[in-house]
């Protein structure tokens, strides 16, 4: 059975989600996973998203965003210096980006998908080394190549699935997650759709649909025991796509955007924390490379993107809390135990405080 999403418990959220509520809805976009648990430490993976799918190779525009560095983003230098995403992205653990970059480039060289004669992977990581152990290096170049191979448009999992496998998000289990917005007709019907994996957050600091749910949850949180330790350590990749022809500075403008989703669930950025976004637009096809030696391209004018920044913020936010939500309870490394965000009790604070209610009459 499909494992329920964050309104299927009636959990209110803005704007309206494209069909699938996933990055998937923007036409094109493929996403794969290779998930790692075994043993009692392996719980890692790899997610790939093909930004045009794995079998087209034409670059996108794209710009990206460190709201806490922290963390890393490989081949971001070039993503800033040109403008262009030159090929999949991939999201892994830590330890595990460089492996993951090297098989890219193989993965690329034997499909013969370089676009200059040299390629710069876009890698990006959070740590997973309290459920896994990163220094026993699980991920290997074959599932890389399993997780290009694989990806597939339409409906994606969620929760403890590739890269998100051992994630943690608010001293819950945490992981992958995704969720999309569509715009009006009349603002154009562009669609915006978000990948997370979460690794961030302490218990006390969760809010969902604007309720303190952190506040009421306070049993299991692992580190904390649901007080406010005044730090924070963790971790969250963002990545947003859009079909709206969009430049790359508009791009850079939009990964800024997720930032605050992530505060719209509570997260505060700590000094320990690496929340990277990168946003990419699939409008312009073939520009990287243009017939003749001027490239012909659409853009929108500044003054009428505000609601794809508004979309961007509100998917971010929901891709956040479905991958809650979807993950599940997970003992790893060292037996510790992380729980999954309780359902039922969820459900009993949002009815509470007049959450529920509200989603339910909309």
């Amino acid at each position: 059975m499909p494992k329920p999403r964050a309104r299927d418990l009636g959990i209110p959220f803005e704007g309206q989600p494209a069909p699938l509520n996933a990055i998937t809805d923007v036409e094109g976009i493929e996403v794969g996973y290779t998930t790692l648990i075994g043993g009692e430490s392996m719980r890692t993976g790899v997610t790939i998203i093909h930004p045009r799918g794995k079998h087209n190779h034409d670059p996108v525009f794209a710009g990206w965003f460190p709201l806490n560095g922290n963390g890393e983003l490989t081949g971001a230098a070039w993503i800033e210096e040109g403008g262009f995403l030159e090929g999949p992205i991939a999201i892994t653990n830590t330890h595990s980006v460089g492996v993951v970059r090297d098989a890219i480039i193989a993965w690329q060289v034997q499909h013969q998908a370089l676009f200059q004669l040299w390629s710069c992977p876009v890698v990006a990581e959070t740590a997973d080394g309290w459920l896994n152990d990163m220094n026993a290096f699980y991920v290997r170049p074959e599932h890389v190549w399993a997780a290009l191979d694989n990806a597939q448009a339409g409906a994606i999992a969620e929760g403890n699935v590739g890269g998100g496998a051992g994630m943690l998000c608010y001293e819950f289990k945490g992981g992958t997650g995704t969720a999309s917005r569509q715009l009006p007709e009349k603002l154009g019907g562009y669609k915006v759709g978000v990948l997370v994996q979460t690794n961030f957050g302490r218990r006390f600091q969760l809010s969902i649909a604007g309720a303190p749910v952190g506040q009421h949850l306070r049993e299991g949180a692992v580190f904390t025991s649901g007080e406010n330790p005044f730090r924070e350590q963790g971790s969250l990749i963002v990545i947003i796509a859009t079909d709206a022809p969009l430049l790359p500075y508009q791009l850079k403008r939009l990964a800024k955007r997720a930032a605050l989703g992530m505060a719209r669930t509570g997260g505060l950025a700590g000094n320990g924390s690496g929340d990277i976004f990168l946003a990419f637009s699939t409008a312009n096809p073939g520009v990287a490379r243009p017939a003749g030696e001027v490239a012909n391209l659409q853009a929108l004018p500044n003054d009428r993107i505000d609601p794809l920044l508004w979309a961007a913020a509100y998917a971010t936010e929901e891709a956040i809390v479905n991958a809650m939500v979807a993950a599940e309870s997970m003992t790893g490394r060292d037996g510790l135990s992380v729980p999954a965000i309780p359902h039922d009790a969820l459900v009993a604070i949002l009815q509470r405080y007049n959450r529920l209610e509200q989603a339910r009459a909309r």
